[in-house]
């Protein structure tokens, strides 16, 4: 009996050990999954980047997984998808558009709340075609002449009619002026100055080339100081930057001729205005446009 007992034993132990030998050679089960919600997935098919960089798809949501405003209009004309370092003034200046416009057509809540990949509205409600970063260029018809010298007065005597705008836009509809009386510095050279850079005195009135609009006026881009935009209409905009004080506000109208800045020397290295033309937002040689001196 006793030997019974001893086998009985022996084998209970000889199981226990097969069973945990098997146990430590049984292969390892591989790490629990991991879910990352904090990656932003990309439209599939897609092969430019909201960023704007070549050969990346689009990003379609943000990093808590909701879809990024208006992505539903990317690439449509009209609109524009926000590139990293953008702003809603910097984005009205590409597109010759007022900043305050583009708040209102997207219903934004903050103009300082806006997101790389989110696209924007940047031509009126209603309007259709045009060029993304562009201004739309209208019929001929429904761009109203712009005086030359006479102001309001002329726009309320029916004794004296408007003269018709040209197809382009109207080179000369707006009648153009010199900004400043200095001398001219630096003229224009496409590689490397966009404009006129007119030589001055601290202090000595810069003015409205045309008649116009302020869509800008403030410090916010980099080498250009204290900055006024005016948009003249849906082709041409002028710049007029490096002042020591802006006189005017955004969207504010000016009339041909109007101090609107002082000449100084911000974010230059002498006193002097920096003055730029702009067609369909590319710069233009000022000396096609002003009059000879």
């Amino acid at each position: 009996m006793q030997g019974i007992g001893n086998r009985s034993w022996l084998a209970g132990v000889t199981l226990a050990l097969t069973l945990v030998i098997a146990g430590c050679t049984a292969p390892p089960r591989g790490p629990a999954p991991v879910e990352d919600r904090g990656t932003m997935t990309r439209a599939p098919g897609a092969s430019t980047a909201m960023s704007g960089a070549p050969g990346v798809s689009p990003l379609t949501v943000d990093a808590s997984g909701k879809p990024l405003p208006g992505i539903e209009n990317y690439g449509k004309p009209g609109y524009y998808a926000v590139r990293p370092g953008d702003t809603i003034r910097r984005i009205g200046n590409e597109t010759g558009q007022s900043w305050q416009n583009i708040v209102r057509w997207n219903n934004l809540e903050n103009a300082d709340l806006i997101e790389v990949g989110q696209v924007l509205r940047v031509i009126p409600p209603g309007v259709t075609g045009g060029v993304v970063a562009r201004p739309v260029v209208p019929q001929p018809a429904i761009v109203p002449a712009v005086p030359s010298t006479a102001g309001a007065v002329a726009a309320t005597t029916p004794a004296a009619p408007a003269r018709p705008p040209a197809a382009s836009g109207g080179d000369e509809d707006l009648g153009w002026i010199w900004p400043a009386r200095g001398a001219l510095i630096a003229g224009f050279d496409e590689a490397k100055n966009k404009g006129y850079d007119i030589s001055g005195k601290a202090g000595d009135p810069v003015i409205a080339a045309a008649d116009g609009r302020v869509v800008y006026a403030g410090a916010g881009l980099r080498g250009y100081g204290n900055l006024i935009i005016l948009k003249h209409n849906n082709t041409y905009l002028t710049a007029y930057a490096h002042n020591q004080s802006l006189l005017v506000k955004e969207d504010q109208s000016v009339q041909k001729g109007q101090k609107i800045a002082e000449m100084g020397s911000s974010d230059a290295d002498r006193v002097k205005l920096h003055f730029e033309i702009r067609r369909q937002g590319k710069p233009v040689d000022p000396s096609r446009y002003l009059p000879s001196r």
